[in-house]
């Protein structure tokens, strides 16, 4: 049986033309659905479970909006993005890439520079100009930036960029990297920690070399420099339905068993771009309610859906700190069916959620009805109380970006992560825009400010292709690596 939960807009798959759009519950499930004149109807699962969406959706809230938006006179969401009238959530955090080039060559990625054909390296001062549209954002400017690429690690200015971002009053400085250089150079890590990097976003997609080829023997090493270097790190893990999500309960064991070093995980339902067929889209589609079900599944329900809260519950408590500060605060106001995450502790050998010790909802509610209660971390800014949090619990969470399938422009419109650009006609992009609109923003932009391959090689000197690294296997498989595997990897016996 069919329920219209409600209407959206969406994009033709083939046209990228906008399309009015259905989100719709069927056999306990989530869709959206939208028809083009030219190319027909298309039926896309959005979530695995309408019992969970409708969880999330209890905490959907509209933000407050861009009071100095960039973007003026006619309005087309989601392709005059820039941002606009029509956004509703601040940058809560902000990603600036510093390069497409790559070391490694992921078969899902969403672009590199060999395959775009031209390099993609803004000039620091560059960053500088596209990072002061974020600290002049109103009423709130961005305050967290995310420093990624291609491998942002290969810009040898990487730590004077980092320093840059501190200087100009950023609080919170994460680099996204493989992790290749910090297992390869055993400073590297510190460095970052040096230059002002709180944390890093490290990709790894399992626990086994099979599921996780990229960067397998490299992970170990990695973590050792992190932990001798003092700097803390999230686990990344792409999943893919038939891939690796057989390993969705193994990474998080993996996170505790180095909760030193390891801060959280983000797992991310792979977002499927380019041209697909359905069945190969059923084959890897997996959306945030699979991934909560294996977490369920593969802790033997230590963890549930029941633990698991949407980004915008968080509202009420910027609302609350708002109202005692007289100040503007952080909303996180994404669309509720974004992400969903939880704090998980571990106690011996039992996994403990924060909903065993804490009534999240009732919490929620207290302060939507009363708004008045004492948390040093909340109300005095004690980020000491809150790093000891963090360093005895890990933050579970997920985030599915879209594709052109179950693209809902109501989504985009309260994006909370964002993109800056050197284009002065799109100087802050939403991620869904930047990255599932390639043509309009991500590929347009970076060719206009990029070079041609030939013409970096000519002018650096070096050659594309031998950066790519090479990976000494039997040099990598030392103590560090079985110990780090040895609960883990078939091949990581004594």
């Amino acid at each position: 049986m069919r329920e219209e939960i409600r209407k959206t807009t969406s994009l033709c798959p083939e046209c990228i033309e906008i399309l009015p759009a259905t989100v719709f519950a069927e056999n306990g499930k989530v869709f959206i659905e939208k028809t083009c004149p030219k190319h027909g109807s298309f039926k896309e699962l959005y979530w695995s479970s309408y019992k969970l969406y409708k969880k999330s959706a209890k905490f959907a809230a509209k933000g407050r909006g861009i009071e100095n938006p960039t973007v003026k006179g006619k309005i087309e969401c989601p392709k005059s993005c820039g941002l606009c009238i029509l956004h509703n959530t601040n940058s809560s955090l902000t990603n600036i890439v510093l390069t497409n080039r790559c070391d490694l060559n992921c078969w899902y990625c969403f672009f590199y520079a060999q395959k775009a054909g031209y390099i993609y390296e803004p000039s620091r001062q560059q960053i500088r100009d596209m990072l002061k549209h974020i600290r002049d954002e109103r009423p709130v400017p961005g305050n967290a930036v995310q420093i990624t690429g291609g491998e942002p690690a290969l810009r040898e200015d990487l730590l004077d960029i980092i320093q840059d971002i501190k200087a100009m009053g950023f609080d919170h400085v994460q680099v996204n990297t493989n992790g290749i250089k910090l297992a390869i150079d055993s400073k590297f890590a510190a460095r970052l920690r040096h230059a002002g990097t709180n944390t890093l976003y490290l990709s790894f997609d399992g626990v086994t070399e099979k599921t996780n080829p990229k960067n397998h023997f490299e992970i170990p090493r990695a973590l050792d420099n992190c932990r001798e270097g003092g700097l803390g790190a999230v686990l990344v893990p792409t999943i893919i339905n038939n891939v690796n999500d057989h390993e969705i309960g193994d990474i998080l064991r993996f996170g505790f068993e180095n909760i030193d070093t390891i801060r959280g995980i983000n797992y991310q339902p792979v977002s499927l771009v380019g041209q697909m067929p359905r069945k190969e889209r059923e084959k890897h589609r997996i959306t945030i309610p699979d991934v909560i079900a294996k977490i369920e599944a593969q802790t033997n329900a230590q963890i549930t859906s029941e633990d698991f809260f949407p980004v915008p519950i968080a509202v009420p408590v910027a609302k609350f700190i708002e109202h005692l500060r007289d100040k503007p605060q952080y909303e996180l106001s994404a669309h509720h069916a974004c992400g969903m995450a939880t704090y998980v502790f571990k106690d011996r050998n039992e996994l403990m959620p924060i909903t065993r010790f804490l009534d999240v909802e009732g919490f929620v509610e207290f302060l939507n009805e009363q708004g008045k209660i004492l948390f040093d971390v909340l109300v005095k800014h004690d980020y000491k109380a809150l790093s000891a949090f963090h360093h005895k619990s890990l933050f579970i969470g997920m985030m599915h970006f879209m594709d052109l399938y179950n693209y809902d422009i109501q989504r985009v419109q309260n994006c909370a992560i964002h993109y800056a650009t050197p284009s002065t006609e799109h100087p802050i992009v939403p991620f869904c825009a930047f990255n599932v609109l390639p043509e309009l923003y991500r590929d347009k932009i970076q060719k206009e400010f990029g070079m041609p391959i030939k013409q970096w090689e000519k002018e650096t000197g070096r050659k594309l292709k031998k950066e790519f690294y090479k990976r000494d296997k039997k040099d990598l498989m030392d103590k560090v690596y079985f110990k780090t595997y040895k609960n883990f990897a078939p091949d990581s016996k004594d």
